[in-house]
């Protein structure tokens, strides 16, 4: 029992993080119905307005046009505890919706090399509700635990980018990132000593985290990108996006919305102690948490082997190591807990085709491929967080209605993943499959 709660209350920390859509950790794989298509391998393929954030330069490649998408995902999410003889609980939060838009225009003129445009986008967010639980059945001198878990995260980017075309062949391009994000959580071990069995009033909270307070924060960060044509059939491309950094995310919280437990292991720093019960109690007061989003730099290829076809490759590295590794709360008095996350740094691989049926139909396809950021030694430190898929597909295309407007569309899934721990007193797994839908409306102008 020991062993399973130290990880276990590491854990409630990195519940801010991904929304478990068609992502790589909590990065989508694309924004927006054309990268999303492709499985992400656009660095050196743009085709709408998105490309602001998977690859500035972009912006002047696609012409005098505005997107609008919308996606909705799908994702399935499990915490089992049944190895050890508890339950199984799914998430009850399934459908989620991320809009985006963008626009990109000459800065001067109809012909001009310079181009300007930005807009609003949606790429990353979480949302999982996890009920009460049962995780363990009496063991010696412990109580059957049950465990609950909520979390909620939205983020968005605006991204006002400047793209020039230097010559006939060589594009470059930078973005200035303007983030939201808002975060809350909760999450809560409780012990059955009320001589009942199941929840009941007189339960024990043994550890609990209450980050329930939306906490909200703006942050900052830059992109650059470049695309050349080495010839008429191939483009090379690469994008860099900095680390984007938050000042910390602040939460006003009542006396015992963090309880730790000396007996479990499960050590807050907290002064005011249970003796009996090793519980600790922190104050009242205003407490920190720090959570940035990480560096990610991207090569692309694209390469027309006929006129009809377009086969694009990604490899992206994010840069999970530098952010989620350990986070860390403070408080009041000096308090502080470091809580080991585990994120590795994650490389991507992307695959994608596009067909040009006619001059009305393009049809793509997608494949993205990347371990998962965290591994069976972290999952007991992710349990409200199972970023587990590896494998994404996708199909997609666009339809032009008219002259100026033209429908896109797109399906993708994720096959399902899960992840068993390491650690032979725990027992949990964790799992997650995706399936996702979107459409865009593009005008070109």
């Amino acid at each position: 029992m020991k062993n399973y709660l130290i990880p276990s209350f590491a854990l409630i920390s990195i519940g801010i993080a991904p929304l478990s859509q068609a992502t790589n950790g909590y990065q989508l794989t694309g924004i927006g119905s054309y990268e999303e298509s492709l499985a992400g391998a656009v660095t050196a393929a743009p085709g709408s307005a998105m490309t602001a954030i998977s690859n500035p330069a972009g912006m002047a490649r696609i012409g005098k046009r505005a997107d609008f998408s919308l996606e909705m995902f799908m994702p399935d999410r499990f915490v089992d505890f049944t190895a050890q003889g508890g339950d199984k609980s799914d998430s009850a939060a399934t459908q989620y919706g991320v809009p985006a838009l963008g626009w990109t225009a000459p800065l001067e003129d109809n012909d001009g090399d310079v181009y300007f445009g930005g807009g609003m986008y949606g790429t990353s967010g979480l949302g999982t509700d996890y009920g009460q639980t049962f995780m363990s059945p009496a063991q010696g001198p412990f109580p059957a635990m049950y465990f609950e878990g909520y979390s909620s995260i939205q983020f968005w980017q605006m991204a006002p980018t400047l793209a020039w075309n230097v010559n006939k062949k060589l594009t470059v391009g930078g973005s200035l990132n303007i983030d939201y994000q808002s975060v809350s959580l909760k999450q809560k071990f409780t012990g059955d000593t009320g001589g009942v069995a199941g929840i009941d009033s007189q339960d024990t909270v043994m550890a609990s985290l209450d980050l329930s307070r939306t906490a909200q924060a703006f942050g900052y960060g830059i992109s650059l990108g470049a695309l050349y044509d080495v010839n008429d059939q191939l483009t090379l491309g690469f994008s860099y996006k900095s680390k984007q950094s938050f000042p910390d995310m602040e939460y006003q919280l009542g006396y015992g919305d963090i309880t730790g437990n000396s007996n479990l292991g499960l050590n807050t720093g907290c002064t005011d102690v249970d003796v009996l019960t090793g519980r600790q109690f922190c104050p009242a007061g205003l407490y920190k948490l720090q959570l940035d989003f990480p560096a990610m730099i991207a090569l692309g290829v694209a390469y027309s082997p006929v006129e009809a076809v377009t086969i694009s490759l990604d490899v992206k590295q994010i840069q999970w190591s530098d952010t989620l590794d350990v986070l860390s709360i403070t408080g009041p008095d000096g308090m502080r807990l470091d809580l080991p996350a585990g994120w590795e740094d994650q490389t991507v691989f992307a695959l994608g085709v596009e067909y040009v049926v006619n001059q009305r139909l393009r049809l793509r396809a997608g494949y993205n491929q990347a371990d998962a950021p965290i591994d069976e030694a972290d999952v007991d430190n992710n349990l409200i967080l199972p970023a587990s898929v590896e494998k994404h597909y996708a199909v997609g295309g666009d339809f032009r209605m008219s002259k100026f407007w033209d429908l896109g569309f797109h399906y993708s899934t994720g096959s399902k993943n899960t992840l068993e721990t390491s650690n032979p007193m725990s027992g949990a797994s964790i799992g997650l499959d995706i399936r996702t839908i979107g459409l865009n409306l593009g005008y070109r102008f």
